[in-house]
């Protein structure tokens, strides 16, 4: 039994009774490890948990960092009997395997090793955090839900292999029989997922090539290769995806868009947009991940700044205007826009909105997928809108006049109105709708606010480190003497992704006052309105990085990539 442990520690005078009692109750009702559950309640520190239970138990106490585990863990492909048991692989030999874990009671998880392999299981101890924190450098973290699966075995490389190379009837145009994959595929793509939302990855890319095949995921804004699946596969993986989402599979010279519904459980579950593109050596298929739960829609963890933040809600608490979110793909600007939604949803507002695709689902709100291909896009929507009362109008971008021009009328007429644009910064945003075509006494009577961002990784708290830029660089930044700045760890740590964790936004808020309307009446080009706009207060993009910098929440060298400033 799990609370063996529990037991144990009790009979060395290391738990009371009724310590003893609450670990077993919650170890029971929630289905957690003794040594999880005793670092929770604080009963006592890992450390020194682990020391007392080498003398108990008279095992090795090792340091987890000693080891090349993830290799290990990679050749060995017990990924879910490690995931299941919370134990590690560290090394391994011709007759035995080494198992890392924090609960020598668990002589069932050595068997379980010792049948899945037919080798030597010799256990070792090790400090439960070490073990959580290395068990998620390799595999993420835990998936809400994602249970029902824990019983499918893992697929490796060597078992992709053995699948026989596609026939000439299946490499033919017209094939239709690649729907019945083999089945080492289909659980391999199921793992590949899975090991995605472990890893909080928001895009995963099958690329194929000549003579190899790369699967990447996108981690904090960073491409990172996860697997090199045989090439002969690129077919079969491709086929299964396009399986996965409905689209044709006899289809390969145009690109197609598609979904995917990924079911965790039964409560749970995660949606994929597809999008596939004929490349020289065959489809590439990027996937990108729709996580509602995972998005975060609280205003004070985005990284605004106290000022930022009040000028937001009061664009927020006018009842009309236009509010604008822009900046590149993968920005943010859905997650500013979903945060303002939060708040204005209330019983009392009719808040609408026009997506391609619906990214978060909000209760409360109506939520409109765009559909290109029926004739539904934004500005059909957006004229449905204004015929059903609404409060709030949000659209997820502006591509065009006509929805520029429907966008500012709703504005002008008693509504508040949401949407995002791609420009480079929030004076530029002016200058493209006036390119548009929209007049300029049209968006000087409509704008509220405009907000430009970008998102950079967050330092790792556990292992950045000083950073000492020279002279040259700190005046030319405007960095103070007296800020002390960080720089990420080369290695990182095990609670972190090479020196980082998470990300931060970096915002240009730009409230949009009379001087700026007049202004732009006067014909301003968008060096004069930017100007304006930093004289009222506002601060540039390379001056809130500067401020994410002196506060040590991110480094120089991830500014100048995500800002690119000289």
């Amino acid at each position: 039994m799990q609370t063996n442990l529990a037991s144990i520690l009790h009979q060395a005078d290391l738990l009371s009774l009724v310590e003893q009692q609450q670990v077993v109750d919650q170890v029971q009702s929630e289905g957690a490890s003794v040594p999880s559950v005793l670092l929770q309640l604080g009963i006592i520190g890992s450390a020194e948990l682990a020391r007392q239970l080498e003398q108990l138990f008279a095992l090795p106490l090792v340091d987890v960092h000693q080891y090349d585990y993830a290799e290990c863990c990679k050749s060995l492909n017990l990924r879910d009997l490690v995931l299941r048991h919370k134990v590690l692989p560290l090394y391994n030999t011709d007759t035995s395997i080494f198992i890392g874990l924090s609960d020598p009671t668990r002589i069932d998880v050595l068997d379980e090793f010792r049948f899945a392999t037919g080798k030597n299981i010799e256990p070792l101890l090790l400090d439960h955090k070490q073990l959580e924190a290395a068990i998620r450098r390799v595999y993420g973290s835990d998936i809400k839900g994602a249970g029902s699966n824990k019983t499918q075995r893992s697929v490796s490389d060597a078992d992709l292999m053995e699948l026989v190379d596609l026939t000439d009837t299946e490499l033919a145009d017209d094939a239709t029989d690649l729907t019945s994959d083999n089945a080492p595929v289909t659980r391999y793509i199921n793992q590949v997922l899975l090991d995605a939302l472990r890893k909080s990855a928001s895009d995963i890319h099958f690329e194929p090539y000549e003579e190899s095949y790369r699967i990447r995921f996108r981690c904090d804004g960073i491409l990172h290769l996860h697997a090199s699946p045989p090439a002969n596969l690129s077919r079969r993986l491709s086929t299964r995806l396009k399986v996965m989402s409905r689209l044709n599979i006899a289809e390969r010279r145009q690109p197609q868009d598609g979904r995917i519904k990924l079911k965790l459980s039964e409560n749970v579950a995660v949606d994929l947009r597809v999008s596939t593109l004929p490349t020289l050596w065959g489809e590439k298929v990027v996937l990108r991940i729709l996580d509602s739960s995972s998005a975060n829609l609280d205003i004070d963890i985005l990284g605004y700044t106290e000022p930022q933040k009040a000028a937001y809600l009061s664009a927020l608490q006018r009842p009309q205007g236009m509010i604008l979110m822009t900046g590149p793909t993968g920005s943010g600007k859905t997650v500013s826009l979903y945060t303002g939604l939060k708040i204005l949803n209330t019983e009392e507002r009719n808040i609408s909105t026009a997506e391609d695709p619906v990214e978060i689902n909000l209760p409360g709100i109506n939520q409109v997928q765009i559909r290109p291909t029926v004739g539904l896009g934004f500005a059909e929507a957006l004229r449905s809108f204004l015929r059903q009362d609404p409060d709030v109008v949000m659209v997820g971008e502006i591509r065009d006049l006509e929805t520029g021009s429907i966008a500012v009328k709703a504005a002008q007429t008693g509504h508040l109105v949401l949407s995002t644009l791609h420009t480079n910064s929030a004076a530029e945003t002016i200058t493209r709708l006036t390119n548009m075509g929209i007049e300029n006494f049209n968006l000087a009577s409509s704008l509220s606010l405009i907000i430009a961002q970008r998102l950079a990784r967050r330092l790792c708290g556990h292992c950045k480190q000083p950073d000492d830029p020279d002279r040259f660089i700190r005046d030319t930044l405007a960095i103070p003497d007296n800020a002390t700045i960080f720089k990420a760890s080369p290695t990182g740590c095990d609670e972190c992704n090479k020196g980082y964790l998470g990300r931060v936004g970096i915002y240009e808020v730009m409230p949009f006052s009379r001087e700026l309307a007049e202004a732009l009446m006067a014909g301003a080009n968008t060096l004069e309105l930017e100007g304006i706009a930093c004289r009222q207060s506002m601060k540039t993009l390379q001056q809130s990085g500067i401020e994410k910098l002196c506060e040590g929440i991110t480094s120089l060298k991830e500014l100048q990539r995500v800002l690119h400033f000289s």
